[in-house]
C-alpha cells in the first residue's frame, strides 16, 4: 500500500547509538510503502535534548507525528502529555507520544510488546504462577502484561526490594487483585521452586551487566524462561536454561512487537510484526550487538 502523508518521527533519551529503532521502524515503513522518517534525539550527544518536555515540544512545534521515549525519561514524560492511556497512566510511564488535534496523547507500547510475546511463544504453557526479576521500567511493563495475560500469582524480586514492594501495591490496587508479591532476590530460592516459569526483566544479562540475575542452579528443565534483554540474544541465562531443555524466549520479541505497536499509533497501519522479527533477526545475525542494550 501507498500513501501521500508524510511521517516524521523521533526517539528521545540518553546513550542512543546503539539503538535498533530507527532500522526497524524505517525498514517497515518502506515495506508498507510509508513516507516515514525517523530521528535521534540524544542528551548524551546534545544537552538541547536533556530536558525532556523541551524536546517533546520541539519535536510537536516541528511537525512531527510523534516521538519515542526511552530512557531515562520515560516516566518524567508523564508530566509533559495532555492525556495518557489506560496503560501509560497505570504504569505512570509514557515511551510513545502521538500529537493529534494539538493535543499530545501518550502510551506506553512496552507491556504491549511482552503480552504479544506471551500470546506468540507462551500461549498453551502454565502460567498460574511466575517469578520475576526486576521491577525497574522495563520490570512495571512485564509485570503489568502479565497479570493481564492471567497470570494468577507474580512474585516480583529485586534488588531494592522496597521498589518491589511498591510496584507490587500499585499494580495489585491497579488491577484490583492481590496477585503480587514483592520481595528480594534473595528470596529466590523460596518462590522458584514452585514456579512455572521466570522473566528477567532486569538489565543483568547485558555486557555492561554480566551474569544472571536467576540463580542458575534453581532452573529446572519444566520452567518456562523468557529474558528481555536482547543484547546479547543468547544470555547466560538462556543459554543455561537451553541446556536444561527448557522452553525459552529471547528478549527480541517484546523489542520488535512494541515497536510495531508505536508505527500503528504513529500512522494507523498495521505493521507486519513476523516481518519486523525476521528483520531484526538478520540485523541481529550481522553482528548489531554492541555494550549496552537500548531503550
Amino acid at each position: 500500500m501507498s500513501t501521500t502523508e508524510s511521517y516524521r518521527v523521533g526517539l528521545i533519551g540518553l546513550g542512543l547509538e546503539l539503538s535498533l529503532s530507527p532500522v526497524l521502524h524505517e525498514a517497515e515503513a518502506a515495506a508498507l510503502g510509508l513516507d516515514y522518517s525517523y530521528a535521534v534525539f540524544d542528551g548524551s550527544r546534545d544537552a538541547a535534548y536533556g530536558d525532556v518536555g523541551a524536546s517533546i515540544e520541539a519535536a510537536r512545534a516541528s511537525g512531527f507525528r510523534g516521538v519515542n521515549i526511552t530512557h531515562p525519561f520515560k516516566q518524567l514524560a508523564v508530566d509533559h502529555v495532555d492525556e495518557m492511556s489506560r496503560d501509560a497512566w497505570v504504569l505512570g510511564a509514557v515511551n510513545t507520544i502521538v500529537f493529534e488535534g494539538g493535543r499530545s496523547i501518550g502510551h506506553n507500547t512496552d507491556w504491549y510488546g511482552f503480552a504479544h510475546s506471551i500470546e506468540k511463544n507462551l500461549a498453551g504453557v502454565p502460567r498460574r504462577t511466575v517469578v520475576q526479576f526486576g521491577a525497574g521500567g522495563a520490570g512495571v511493563a512485564v509485570a503489568h502484561a502479565l497479570l493481564r495475560s492471567g497470570v494468577e500469582r507474580l512474585v516480583l524480586l529485586d534488588v531494592d526490594a522496597e521498589r518491589a514492594g511498591t510496584v507490587a501495591e500499585s499494580l495489585n490496587t491497579a488491577h484490583e487483585r492481590t496477585a503480587i508479591v514483592g520481595g528480594s532476590v534473595d528470596d529466590a530460592g523460596r518462590y522458584l521452586p514452585s514456579a512455572d516459569g521466570v522473566v528477567n526483566a532486569s538489565p543483568v544479562g547485558m555486557p555492561s551487566h554480566p551474569g544472571s540475575a536467576v540463580p542458575l542452579d534453581l532452573l529446572r528443565s519444566d520452567l518456562w524462561v523468557h529474558d528481555v534483554v536482547y543484547m546479547p540474544l543468547e544470555t547466560e541465562l538462556m543459554t543455561a536454561a537451553r541446556a536444561l531443555g527448557c522452553l525459552t524466549v529471547g528478549g527480541g520479541y517484546m523489542l520488535v512487537f512494541q515497536a510495531a505497536e508505536g508505527i500503528r499509533l504513529f500512522t494507523g497501519v498495521t505493521p507486519d510484526a513476523e516481518r519486523m522479527l525476521r528483520h531484526f533477526e538478520r540485523i541481529i545475525a550481522a553482528g548489531s550487538q554492541g555494550a549496552r542494550q537500548p531503550g
